[in-house]
């Protein structure tokens, strides 16, 4: 409903009449124009981002539709996503990394060899997996944690 509100007061200020039955089609016809606004750094970036996004879909066996239902929206706003030509709200690069088994700054192509050290990667995922149990799991699991670190002098 809120894609409609919103189209509906860009098509009103853009002078454009509003047909609730090609609201879909409208809105992808307002999305694309939006697309050419893009500067050449928004357009190599978007298409950079699309393809790391369908690139590990693929390596995660994924559908666009079920990162679409994942995210609640269309498979073809996904589509859209994975050739660059819409961009993707904030709100959505959590989840879309979540499902894609990635860290947001890997989702965005950040180069995750800065000078400092952190975890490994499969060790930051199992974190982040660990923090999504119930707190009663995530009980038990940091005791079995803390009695391997105490059997190894950590």
């Amino acid at each position: 409903m809120n894609k409609i509100i919103l189209l509906q007061n860009i098509l009103i200020l853009n002078s454009v009449k509003f047909d609730p039955t090609e609201t879909e089609r409208t809105f992808m016809a307002v999305t694309t124009s939006w697309a050419s606004m893009k500067t050449k750094d928004e357009q190599v970036f978007s298409k950079e981002l699309g393809s790391r996004i369908a690139s590990a879909r693929k390596s995660q066996h994924r559908t666009q539709q079920e990162v679409a239902d994942h995210l609640g929206i269309a498979q073809a706003t996904v589509a859209h996503y994975e050739a660059g030509r819409m961009r993707i709200p904030t709100f959505h690069l959590p989840p879309l990394a979540e499902i894609l088994g990635l860290t947001v700054d890997e989702l965005l192509g950040q180069d995750m060899k800065s000078g400092k050290r952190g975890p490994t990667p499969k060790l930051q995922k199992q974190f982040e997996r660990i923090g999504q149990l119930p707190r009663a799991t995530q009980q038990v699991v940091m005791n079995m944690l803390d009695g391997v670190l105490a059997q190894t002098g950590h």
